[in-house]
């Protein structure tokens, strides 16, 4: 990777910024595109080349891609809330096409993009989830996954044609650097304030955003071209979380089980509370779906092929806790579209 020129879309995101920093630790030349006016806190004091641009604006790509070697595209928007979302479909489908587009008029060596294990079609209870599962484009559970389902099959179809494309699928992100406040990161966050946290019944599989970032450059040295390969860690429950977080801080807030039945009653009223509010969306019905379903999701062959091995979720909540601590201070929050 060393003196490589590498573009990252998306990169003051979450798995963005750490992604660049182990990018520049390699050697790597990064060019960051950021949206005019973003908030690059999360890439302060690092040796980034900012460009201004928008994955929307394809003439501007044109000129952000020209010299490129490899690139990462992570840029997107997420959403939790139910019914369509014309910007989500907009940023997450017609901006991989448009970087698609770029790449191939660039001459790009090759580009990573970022798609999403809930871009997978469901499938019932103890059935493994890995690479053999397909992307969904008709997937009930919310534009989001539909979004990122259609995106990930244009990849695919861009890689038939020609072009050098991989796609990785992460799981539910933790990890330290997290300045745009995650959902989980949220939820420790809460609990680190020494008050009562409520939770439901389930779980779901989390990986450390520093092994995904690794599993991103990987997939750049090592993957196949059209291949797609889901970077997962491990799965645990909610209260698991909570009490490790009691565990590592030495906090005794008390933990308050909400009962499923009531937890689905409730959201039939939260999308309309957060829309109202403004307030960035956690409890919903997607949210509640996420924790219920499948979640035997296997790396095995992100590990055979490229030689990935995430960490123990102990060490990533201990981290994430301790970043927290020591770096939450200089959080900001801003109503901006957040890359992953």
């Amino acid at each position: 990777m060393r003196n490589k020129r590498v573009l990252v879309t998306g990169a003051t995101g979450h798995i963005g910024n750490v992604l660049v920093r182990k990018l520049l630790q390699r050697g790597a030349h990064v060019r960051a595109l950021i949206l005019p006016g973003e908030d690059t806190i999360s890439l302060a004091d690092l040796d980034v080349e900012f460009v201004e641009g928008d994955v929307l604006d394809l003439p501007r790509l044109l000129e952000v891609f020209e010299g490129m070697e490899i690139v990462y595209h992570l840029a997107g928007v997420i959403s939790i809330l139910p019914g369509d979302d014309p910007f989500v479909w907009r940023v997450n489908v017609e901006g991989t096409r448009n970087v698609l587009a770029a790449a191939r008029r660039a001459g790009v060596k090759r580009l990573v993009y970022t798609s999403s294990i809930h871009a997978l079609k469901r499938v019932p209870h103890g059935t493994v989830i890995d690479e053999s599962v397909p992307f969904d484009p008709d997937n009930p559970y919310g534009v989001y996954d539909r979004s990122k389902a259609v995106a990930s099959l244009e990849v695919l179809r861009a890689a038939q044609e020609g072009l050098d494309a991989v796609i990785v699928c992460p799981t539910g992100v933790i990890g330290p650097y997290d300045y745009r406040r995650s959902e989980m990161g949220e939820v420790i966050r809460g609990a680190l304030r020494n008050t009562p946290q409520l939770y439901v019944n389930g779980a779901y599989d989390f990986v450390d955003v520093r092994d995904v970032a690794e599993g991103l450059i990987l997939a750049a040295e090592r993957g196949r071209r059209g291949e797609s390969y889901i970077l997962s860690g491990q799965r645990i429950s909610v209260r698991y979380l909570l009490e490790t977080v009691r565990e590592i801080t030495g906090l005794r807030f008390p933990t308050v089980r909400i009962p499923t039945s009531l937890a689905r009653f409730l959201t039939r009223f939260t999308p309309a509370y957060y829309r109202w509010t403004g307030k960035t969306p956690r409890f919903t019905p997607y949210s509640l779906e996420v924790l219920e379903s499948n979640s035997l999701i296997s790396h095995a062959k992100a590990t055979r092929e490229l030689g990935y091995r995430p960490r123990a979720l102990f060490e990533s909540l201990s981290d994430t806790v301790r970043w927290f601590l020591e770096a939450g201070r200089m959080i900001t929050h801003r109503a901006i579209p957040s890359p992953r």
